[in-house]
């Protein structure tokens, strides 16, 4: 039977279906597995990609590479950590009064230099050269 039609029928259809010691199994699995530590939403991820494959003269054939950096990034920084530290990279070098909150704080600079590294080394791992 087909998955997709298999997802439309009710619980109790698909449980006499495929038998309850596998349907047991099966939603041991799905519901206890647990999730990675740094979960990044898929969205950020996809941005992320998208990004880097950008900067990479728009080649695809960087897909994976660029999902190994982001996938890097997220084994040693939490989303939180992540986007506070992307943030403070990305606006460091803004001008003015605009840019002074991302470059005075001594934790901004400490959290630009810490991504920046960490953003090296994964990119470095995966076979790219940053740009």
């Amino acid at each position: 039977m087909p998955l997709q039609r298999l997802c439309h029928q009710r619980p109790a259809s698909i449980l006499a279906r495929i038998g309850l010691g596998t349907a047991a199994l099966w939603l041991g699995v799905a519901t206890g597995a647990d999730a990675p530590v740094n979960n990044y939403p898929t969205a950020a991820r996809v941005e992320y990609v998208n990004e880097c494959i950008a900067n990479q003269r728009d080649s695809l054939a960087n897909v994976y590479q660029c999902s190994c950096v982001i996938d890097r990034i997220a084994d040693t920084l939490t989303y939180d950590d992540f986007v506070e530290s992307i943030t403070f990279a990305r606006y460091a070098g803004l001008p003015g009064e605009a840019g002074g909150i991302f470059r005075d704080s001594d934790d901004g600079r400490k959290r630009a230099k810490r991504y920046r590294e960490l953003e090296l080394e994964a990119y470095k791992a995966c076979g790219l050269n940053k740009p």
